[in-house]
């Protein structure tokens, strides 16, 4: 009979023992990583991993027009087609909380970055966003002119901020009964976008909006949303930067602007408090839409050792009908899409608009001259516009302004303008 040494049995009973150890603990076979997800729709190109924390989604956004102005016999407008707006739009999410997007446009013949900013999204209650975006202000402005069932904004965006640069807060809650917005940026001018701050101070921006009645009773006050939104800074602008920007038309010709070296040798600029306020809502059941806004602007202004507050406002009321569809905030959405084979499908929206826009008298004549800007404007437009699909739009206006002030002899002539669009978006 064979014996063991000690040493050799100890060792095999060691082994023996640690072997069901050992294949517990033996690493499993590491599973597969599941392919990024590629998408192609009518909401554009997008690319994200399985689990959706990184996303690129790459959009586009085509705008031709075309603008006509009727009966203008002193040729103050210039029949034209133009590339309106030619933006490619690049979105993404980032680790499943972070967002940006970075949208230039290359229309009009100028480049430039119209959005570029980053939002921190913890939760749908907050978002802190960087960058270049919207100031949170003005309602029509907010609505996204892909949706807008007018092809130029209203008057009142001549006293609203456009895009500018800074921080801002916002959020909503209950499934989207109410948003808000807090903002400290640059500052813009009445009407204008910045790019950067020449006076070393900010402007505050809060909005708050809420659609009270959506997901509740009674169903037809779902669409009704109502809010309030305001800015206040103070701006200081130099005779290279005045920190003020002309007023415009529904057909984009200058109606007022404030003196400058060409006029007197002297220059208008912003010297002071900047104040603005601009109640506004929407109400939106089935195929019918309204949407209206106030806006006050309150700013301090100086030419030499003259200075002044000039108040200005300007309101507007649009309503409008999708036939075929349902009207939103988002634009009108076909019931169904047009089918070329059948010619059947699409929606057809009719839109009808009157807009004003009323100057300080204390603007004239020190600080603008009467007989080359307005001192109030009104307008009347209707807009149609065939959906195709939520994409492919097609639509004609005709807007009709008509001045006071703004001439040599009285009133400047009216302005009857006559614009098409092509727009395509993805």
């Amino acid at each position: 009979m064979s014996v063991f040494p000690a040493p050799a049995l100890v060792a095999a009973t060691g082994l023996l023992l640690a072997s069901p150890q050992a294949r517990a603990q033996a690493p499993e076979p590491q599973k597969a990583a599941e392919p990024p997800v590629v998408q192609v729709s009518e909401e554009g190109f997008s690319l994200s991993s399985a689990d959706k924390a990184f996303v690129l989604k790459l959009r586009g956004q085509l705008q031709g027009d075309g603008r006509f102005f009727l009966d203008d016999t002193d040729r103050t407008g210039t029949n034209t087609f133009v590339m309106r707006r030619v933006r490619p739009i690049l979105d993404g999410t980032l680790f499943g909380f972070i967002d940006f997007r970075l949208m230039p446009d290359f229309g009009n013949g100028q480049p430039l970055i119209q959005d570029a900013y980053i939002d921190f999204r913890p939760g749908e209650w907050v978002r802190l966003r960087a960058g270049r975006f919207k100031t949170p202000f003005g309602l029509e402005l907010l609505q996204s002119d892909m949706d807008n069932p007018f092809i130029e904004r209203s008057l009142t965006v001549d006293l609203v901020p456009n895009r500018d640069e800074g921080l801002e807060l916002h959020g909503e809650g209950e499934g989207g009964r109410w948003q808000y917005s807090l903002a400290v940026v640059n500052g813009d001018p009445d009407g204008a976008s910045t790019d950067f701050n020449t006076d070393d101070s900010f402007d505050l921006v809060a909005r708050v909006f809420a659609l009270p009645f959506k997901g509740r009773e009674p169903s037809f006050l779902q669409g009704l949303g109502l809010g309030i939104a305001a800015t206040r800074g103070l701006q200081f602008g130099t005779a290279t930067n005045t920190g003020l920007a002309p007023f415009r038309s529904t057909g984009q010709l200058v109606i007022f602007s404030y003196l400058s070296n060409a006029d007197t040798g002297a220059v208008v600029t912003a010297h002071g408090q900047h104040l603005r306020l601009a109640p506004q809502g929407h109400f939106y059941w089935g195929s019918f839409g309204l949407l209206a806004e106030y806006v006050r602007s309150s700013q301090e202004v100086q030419i030499g050792d003259a200075r002044a507050r000039l108040r200005h406002h300007a309101w507007q009321t649009a309503v409008s009908w999708v036939f075929g569809g349902k009207a939103s905030f988002e634009g009108a959405r076909p019931t169904k899409p047009f089918d070329p084979k059948t010619l059947e499908g699409g929606a057809l929206e009719v839109a009808a608009r009157y807009h004003a826009l009323d100057l300080d008298d204390a603007a004239f004549p020190r600080f603008a001259n009467p007989a080359r800007s307005v001192r109030g404007a009104k307008g009347f437009g209707v807009a149609t516009t065939f959906a195709f699909n939520r994409r492919v739009r097609f639509a004609l206006n005709f807007h009709r302004t008509n001045f006071e002030g703004g001439a040599t002899d009285g009133d400047r002539a009216p302005e009857n303008v006559l614009m098409s669009r092509f727009q395509l978006t993805f």
